[in-house]
């Protein structure tokens, strides 16, 4: 029975959790819940990088009821002084008898310390409630502290037959407005989207979130361009003072274009190569240096293949759409020169379908 109480109430915490996902970058998105006497007294989740964390919040609500009763979170409670003063000593201080964790938290400043101090001072702990959805929650934070470098989903749309695009290049639109209003979703949840200069070229995007909600925000938008071709009467260009825009280059590039481009808000990074390739690694390192934990990729077929060439994607989203194009020469989403044996393909972990509107959604992770 207590084992379906405590999944209940952290299920409730998950859930709280939730609201906040993608808006508590670098830290990650975390709920609480405290029970006292089978009622709930008090519940809250972290909002964002700065403000107080979901213990806190929880505790805060209670006030004294939080003397005596369990406290259910999503994720190990803190023990150092970061921008707020560790949990664990609120939690201590307001006399709260019994901690459930759903999983350990990463942060090598805590990593089990957060629990060990509660042990210490004679807080019954438990750890490992409904752990896989919470470390599913938040997938983007673990990555991120254990690589230092953002957490890549890959989504890209394709047809029955598997085409990006007809063969004279059109490909508006492959899926259904339902499936593009769940793309914009998941602009809203990363840090950051990224395409080659093939897809600006191509398709003068805007890559901002265009959703009618109150908390939409627009992503930090990566384009990777080694030879600084951005044009200048781009729609990226126009937006830049009001969204961010990161230009990777190879050093190459024309100086003189990328002092006009900076002019005009748009940050040109250079990397120390040369040619039409750009170091990717190199560019996930110093987007994890600016503390971007996510980032979704809609790139073209050959970015797609070079990141996958890389091991560089953690995540799959394929919208397959009920459609047939044919062509020989139509792409498809992904490029390069492939592998030449079935033995040798990826092959996917955890993988999941459902139908949005007329289109399927397939999700997978790549379990390097």
């Amino acid at each position: 029975m207590q084992q379906i109480i405590d999944e209940y109430y952290m299920q409730r915490a998950l859930n709280l959790a939730a609201r906040a996902r993608g808006r508590t970058s670098p830290n990650p998105a975390v709920g609480a819940v405290l029970v006292k006497d089978g009622q709930v007294v008090g519940e809250g989740y972290h909002r964002q990088a700065g403000t107080p964390h979901a213990e806190v919040m929880a505790l805060q609500k209670a006030g004294e009821n939080a003397r005596g009763a369990t406290l259910y979170v999503t994720l190990e409670p803190c023990c150092h002084f970061g921008r707020t003063p560790p949990c664990c000593e609120a939690v201590i201080n307001q006399g709260v008898v019994r901690v459930v964790a759903a999983i350990l938290d990463p942060n090598p400043l805590v990593a089990g310390q957060g629990i060990a101090r509660l042990q210490k001072a004679g807080v019954s702990t438990e750890v490992g409630i409904l752990q896989e959805p919470a470390r599913r929650l938040n997938e983007f934070y673990f990555k991120y502290i254990r690589e230092g470098r953002p957490f890549v989903t890959l989504k890209t749309a394709m047809t029955l037959d598997g085409k990006i695009a007809t063969h004279t290049g059109d490909s508006r639109w492959i899926s259904s407005e339902a499936a593009r209003e769940y793309v914009h979703r998941l602009r809203n949840l990363h840090d950051a989207i990224m395409v080659g200069i093939g897809t600006v070229l191509a398709d003068d995007p805007q890559l901002n979130t265009r959703l009618n909600i109150e908390e939409r925000r627009d992503p930090l938008r990566v384009i990777l361009d080694p030879g600084l071709q951005l044009p200048l009467d781009s729609k990226i260009v126009a937006s830049s003072r009001e969204q961010g825009t990161l230009v990777f280059a190879n050093r190459t590039g024309e100086p003189e274009k990328a002092k006009i481009l900076e002019e005009r808000g748009v940050e040109v990074f250079s990397l120390e190569g040369e040619g039409p390739v750009l170091d990717l690694d190199l560019v996930l390192k110093e987007l994890g240096q600016r503390g971007i934990c996510s980032l979704l990729l809609e790139g073209g077929a050959e970015i797609n293949a070079a990141m996958l060439e890389k091991r560089l994607v953690d995540k799959l989203i394929w919208v397959i759409a009920p459609k047939i194009i044919g062509g020989k020469t139509a792409p498809g989403p992904v490029a390069g020169p492939g592998r030449q044996l079935m033995s040798e393909a990826l092959r996917l972990d955890d993988v999941q379908m459902e139908k949005l509107g007329p289109d399927f959604i397939l999700t997978a992770y790549t379990g390097w």
